[in-house]
């Protein structure tokens, strides 16, 4: 197993349809050890039943646009294990109202929250568990083609996402003096709980299952087994990239149906 003895940290997990989840499923089949996250009373009694499904160690509540709620994760995690292997950021926000329309609409407020929970998230995650993350560790992140390119209704999550990626690359060489890696795995779209609040998704989805290479819809467990190999020994010399998990979708230029 890839992940043999490997402590991993994984923050998002929302349901049993969720990325996040994919990524627990895929680390816990090949041998590491896991805990999850929580934020708010209503997303622990759905966490704490998966972490009992997947035998996670133990799960930690955490809202991370909070730094005293990170702060108290990293020294969580230190005492039960003294150190962490992998760490998982699967956490977006934006709101509802700036998931449609034109982007010059969004709010300033509606900016500042999706900016901060989406993207500087990652940046405090890094920050105050750099001293629980052993040498050599993974670090993931989870980011979407809007970053790059333009996609109806994604808007002010599409900039907050290119904020991501290139805290991905200023990251890898914060920590990559101890061996540390970070990555973000662009997932093609998912029917997750985080996608439903995207205006028009259902045909977002039909779009990529018609003109992607592979004419499917990707799988959490797709992206899971990308995180399985990007947290292990095998993904040793990959650090500050997006690497892709959308069947090809990324390499599509202009396509004419045939029918």
């Amino acid at each position: 197993m890839l992940l043999e003895g490997k402590k991993a940290v994984i923050f998002g997990v929302a349901n049993n349809r969720s990325i996040a989840y994919g990524v627990a499923s895929a680390f816990r089949e090949n041998g590491a050890e896991i805990a999850l996250s929580w934020a708010g009373d209503a997303v622990r009694r759905r966490v704490e039943p998966i972490a009992g499904e997947l035998g996670a160690s133990f799960t930690f509540p955490c809202d991370v646009s909070r730094d005293e709620d990170i702060i108290a994760a990293a020294e969580l995690v230190e005492e039960k294990w003294g150190g962490a292997d992998i760490l998982v950021h699967a956490v977006a926000f934006a709101n509802n109202a700036d998931l449609q329309g034109r982007y010059m609409d969004t709010s300033r407020e509606g900016f500042a929250v999706s900016l901060d929970v989406s993207a500087y998230s990652l940046v405090a995650i890094c920050k105050h568990f750099e001293k629980v993350l052993n040498d050599g560790a993974s670090v993931i992140t989870m980011t979407y083609y809007g970053a790059q390119k333009h996609i109806t209704n994604y808007n002010v999550m599409g900039v907050a996402k290119a904020a991501l990626e290139a805290s991905v690359r200023y990251l890898a060489y914060d920590l990559g003096a101890r061996g540390i890696r970070i990555n973000a795995i662009s997932a093609g779209p998912i029917k997750t709980l985080a996608a439903s609040g995207i205006s028009g998704f259902h045909m977002i989805l039909d779009h990529i299952r018609k003109y992607t290479p592979l004419k499917a819809n990707v799988s959490i467990e797709e992206v899971g087994n990308t995180a399985v190999f990007l947290a292990s020994p095998l993904a040793s010399g990959i650090t500050g990239g997006v690497v892709f998990v959308d069947a090809g979708y990324h390499t599509s230029g202009i396509q004419i149906g045939a029918d």
